[in-house]
């Protein structure tokens, strides 16, 4: 199986937060995998400019590089496809969903991920979309 590790958690993980880290450390034990959306990755490092958090920063390359630990998972085209599908079901069912969340939901649909997420408020109206919280 694959995690999809969303913003929030990463964030939970360099916090050194112990619920993330017990899944986290769990997921490796088991041998499965996880992967940082392309775009969690973005706003991972926007977010390292716009603090100036070395710290976390060097861990979070840590986690991404010397470790192997976390892949970071590209959308490609059908990712891109499936965006448009998730983000017009939601517009007629009058939901509102991030940008940015659409797309990191539709890669982890293409992808059979299972999306890692503290907001599941957010992804819950994603029809086939599998979604753990792994801050509880």
């Amino acid at each position: 199986m694959t995690y999809a590790l969303d913003t929030n958690i990463v964030i939970h993980y360099l916090r050194n937060e112990p619920n993330v880290r017990e899944h986290f450390n769990k997921t490796i034990l088991r041998g499965d995998n996880i992967v940082i959306p392309k775009i969690a990755h973005y706003e991972i490092r926007r977010g390292f400019r716009i603090q100036g958090a070395p710290n976390k920063e060097k861990l979070y390359d840590e986690l991404i590089g010397i470790t192997g630990y976390c892949a970071i998972a590209e959308p490609d085209g059908n990712c891109w496809e499936r965006a448009e599908q998730v983000y017009a079901d939601l517009y007629h069912k009058r939901f509102t969903v991030g940008e940015l969340d659409i797309l990191i939901a539709a890669l982890c649909l293409e992808n059979d991920f299972v999306l890692v997420t503290s907001n599941v408020k957010d992804f819950e109206n994603i029809e086939g979309l599998n979604v753990e919280n792994w801050t509880e």
